[in-house]
């Protein structure tokens, strides 16, 4: 454990020498006493990451009570109850607790299995995996993969000496185990210098649970949400004035009002939001796809912008062989035949790219005999395997490019042995060879060998030495077979697909070209550091991949392009990616991430292929097109609804339509409304991203809405002139009317196309629409009817609907049409 001084930093760490840093934390190279450990954890804390307090049930229903229209309600419920009109507070009440209870059970059960995906594994001192930061203070042949910290494909060599790094970076900081890091090869001693909180991990643990990040589905509901009570007060103050003015009765005048602010409150919004999000999460869920936040689908859908990490997510995580070829980069079976034979004879760790080379090709080396072996060490970089055959020893070297070069003097091509002493322009050209490998992102071995003449039983690393080079082995981190099609995809879907990785520039440059992306633009770590926050909103719209970038570093990409109006979506499986992940406005991560990121991602892929991606941004799409339906449907007639209410009250001497058949027009009206999440969308609409856009809701709902209106004049008038109806008719027959239209509309908003003829609604709504009009013609026909305030209407009258309504759905059919033409189909 640490001792409490706040004021240490990892390059005191870094720096000191082994006695000061065992003096420093009071401890030896025995380690800790029991007692002294139990009381460092009682001072310091359990070795975990941060969390995130879980809400109880309790608490998350009362957050749903929040929702400022379901506030809106219950207030209106209250004041119904206050002035005796129980049926009316009932009926609003059902409203605003059905609303409540299906988002709430919706979103719990998505919750519950997010938790399974989600639970976070405390670190132990057992295993390969590191459990803290660590200062080595010896070691030998350790290689520690750090990849999901730095993102980096090839892991990194650690060492024990005190060192002076460059940076404060993982990469530069070659003497600290860092928690969450896993042991390749080797063996070590660490001193703890962190736990917890303390350490890079617990601290990004720590940053991430105090986050709070609004995404723009959430600021989409939001936005929509103040926009209707922001009309809603309005018109109810006009109304309510109007009527208490004209007709002096201010109690009926108030109920009224407060009835014509529950029709025009979306109070369906909540729960048509959660049941469109529950069968979006439904439907990924069987192309195992899992999604922990509902919200998530929509934000999904609406992306622009995919960036994604390098390691793990583009690549398959796993180092391969991908070329051994001789010394002019000539595929060259006899290379690959002496690396296995060295990786093969060796005794020590087998290391990643041994075990990459023996996985390979099976090749049989029976003919040859182990003689000796020359481990590796870090100071030669070489390892080498003494073998017998046809009674002769040959020694075969593999190692860093440049220690084997050291050690040559001749080279092997097209069967010739060549010598180097004599043409040193060689040498270049062959090194030349191995940097255009490297440069490609390979991660490079040379391999060499020598005949000896006279055999002996012991051979040392004097022996290494007058070989001759025979090629090359390169290695890579390959990208996974799905991704070039997977950025085909979402190109095809209007989506920008771009890298950031912590990885160097020269294998993710290799990847990217592998996998056929276009790269407009590069950038590093150090350029985005350098960079204001205006100098970087301009980088990221030309840049395609930022390489060597840190995690913070990653953050700000993300936000300078939320800042440029981009919908963002990041994928990634690392401890690196956590931040990213975070600040998207859909984090996106796979089965096997590290805990820190599934917990942060907002999905969760359980498939290792990639092309899922593709359909979960239709599903997203599709999901959304059905929630904004409701909302372009609900505004615009309810909007509508609410001027022509303005313009009866101003007019007739009685009231329009009694408080208690206006709710009951708005509950049937809203019943008919649980059927959009079964219905289709039109294949054009998925073919673009679609980010909230209030603005174009609000045109759509001041040009659809008064359509509405003008039928509704158009009753007024038939019911008033030539019916000379009486109040009890004219609330009965604008009820038949405003209910038919509503109710009948949404089959012509539901498309940018002609309804039926180009664009077919589900089974379900076309069966909900036929039964709730069916239900209102009937209403005032039953034996409760009359204690709704409804008298039975003439029959002529049915003849005029008859007329009226398809004359509506027609002439929104011909408004909607010039308005898809100026505005567009959102």
């Amino acid at each position: 454990m640490p001792n409490n001084n706040k004021k240490t930093l990892d390059i005191d760490f870094v720096s000191c020498t082994q006695e000061s840093l065992l003096q420093f934390f009071d401890t030896s190279l025995k380690g800790l006493s029991e007692h002294e450990a139990t009381k460092r954890l009682e001072e310091f804390g359990h070795n975990e990451p941060a969390k995130k307090k879980k809400r109880t049930v309790i608490f998350q229903i009362f957050l749903k009570f929040l929702n400022p229209l379901v506030v809106v309600l219950l207030i209106i419920a209250g004041f119904s109850l206050f002035f005796g009109e129980k049926i009316s507070a009932i009926l609003v009440i059902l409203m605003a607790f059905i609303s409540v209870f299906l988002s709430f059970v919706q979103e719990y059960r998505a919750g519950k299995e997010a938790e399974r995906l989600s639970e976070m594994v405390r670190a132990t001192a057992t295993g390969d995996m590191v459990p803290a930061d660590m200062r080595i203070i010896s070691c030998k042949d350790l290689f520690i993969n750090q990849s999901s910290l730095t993102g980096e494909s090839f892991p990194i060599e650690k060492t024990a000496e005190p060192i002076t790094p460059k940076s404060s970076s993982p990469s530069d900081l070659t003497n600290i185990a860092f928690m969450g890091s896993s042991v390749i090869s080797g063996t070590a001693i660490g001193v703890v210098a962190k736990t917890g909180l303390e350490t890079r991990f617990g601290a990004l643990s720590k940053r991430l649970a105090a986050i709070s990040v609004e995404s723009s589905f959430d600021k989409g509901i939001r936005s929509f949400t103040w926009l209707m009570i922001r009309v809603m007060v309005v018109l109810v103050l006009v109304i309510f004035a109007i009527n208490a003015l004209r007709k002096g009765d201010i109690i009926q005048s108030l109920l009224f009002s407060l009835s014509v602010a529950v029709g025009l409150t979306p109070e369906m919004l909540p729960m048509l939001v959660a049941i469109n999000l529950s069968k979006g999460a439904i439907a990924m869920s069987k192309k195992d796809v899992i999604v922990k936040r509902l919200n998530a689908i929509q934000n999904f859908g609406a992306m622009d912008v995919l960036c994604t990490d390098k390691t793990g997510t583009l690549t398959l995580d796993r180092i391969v062989v991908e070329r051994h070829c001789d010394v002019v980069r000539k595929e060259d079976d006899g290379v690959l035949r002496m690396a296995y034979i060295n990786s093969f004879y060796q005794t020590g760790l087998k290391n990643i790219l041994d075990r990459a080379i023996l996985t390979h090709e099976k090749i049989l080396v029976k003919q040859y005999k182990k003689v000796d072996e020359v481990p590796f060490d870090f100071s030669r970089k070489i390892m080498s395997v003494v073998v017998e055959a046809d009674g002769k020893h040959q020694i075969i070297a593999k190692g860093a490019p440049e220690e084997i070069y050291r050690r040559c003097t001749k080279f092997e091509l097209d069967g010739e042995i060549l010598d180097l002493d004599e043409a040193k322009l060689v040498l270049i050209e062959l090194q030349n060879e191995y940097n255009d490998l490297s440069a490609e992102g390979f991660r490079v071995l040379a391999i060499a060998y020598k005949d000896f003449d006279q055999t002996k039983n012991v051979y040392t690393k004097d022996d290494e030495q007058n070989l001759i080079l025979k090629g090359y082995i390169a290695f890579l981190d390959p990208p996974k077979a799905s991704v070039k099609k997977t950025i085909e995809n979402l190109n095809d879907l209007g989506i920008e697909f771009k890298v950031l990785t912590g990885d160097n520039e020269l294998v993710t440059k290799k990847i990217c070209t592998d996998v056929g992306l276009n790269i407009r633009g590069f950038a590093t770590g150090e350029q985005v550091e350098k960079a204001d926050d205006t100098a970087l909103r301009e980088m990221v719209k030309t840049t395609t991949v930022f390489a060597r970038l840190s995690p913070l570093q990653k953050e700000r990409v993300i936000h300078a392009l939320h800042k440029n109006g981009h919908i963002v979506g990041y994928l990634g499986d690392g401890i690196n990616d956590a931040p990213a992940l975070k600040a998207a406005d859909v984090g996106i991560s796979v089965d096997n991430a590290v805990d820190i990121a599934k917990e942060t991602a907002d999905i969760i892929l359980l498939k290792k292929s990639l092309l899922v991606l593709s359909d979960g941004v239709i599903e997203g799409r599709k999901t959304f097109g059905n929630i904004l339906k409701y909302i372009k449907m609900g505004s615009s007639s309810n909007f509508g609804n609410m001027f022509s209410m303005t313009g009866a009250s101003l007019f007739l001497p009685f009231l329009p339509m009694l408080p208690i058949q206006i709710l009951l027009n708005n509950f049937l009206y809203d019943m008919s409304q649980i059927a959009i999440p079964s219905d289709g969308i039109d294949e054009e609409y998925l073919l673009k991203s679609r980010p909230w856009n209030v603005d174009y809701i609000r045109k759509f709902m001041i040009f659809i809405g008064p359509v509405s209106s003008l039928f509704d004049f158009i009753t007024f008038g038939v019911l008033w002139f030539i019916f000379h109806a009486s109040a009890p008719l004219f609330q009965t027959g604008w009820f038949l009317e405003s209910l038919c239209t509503q109710t009948l509309v949404i089959h012509i908003i539901r498309t940018g196309k002609v309804p039926f003829i180009e664009s077919k609604p589900s089974q379900f709504m076309l069966f909900t629409s036929i039964y709730i009009v069916s239900i209102a013609l009937v209403l005032p026909f039953l034996p409760f009817g009359k204690y709704l305030g409804f008298v039975e209407p003439p029959i002529s009258f049915f003849l005029a609907l008859a007329l009226i309504v398809p004359a509506y759905l027609c002439m929104v059919q011909v408004v909607k049409s010039w308005f898809i033409k100026r505005y567009g189909y959102e």
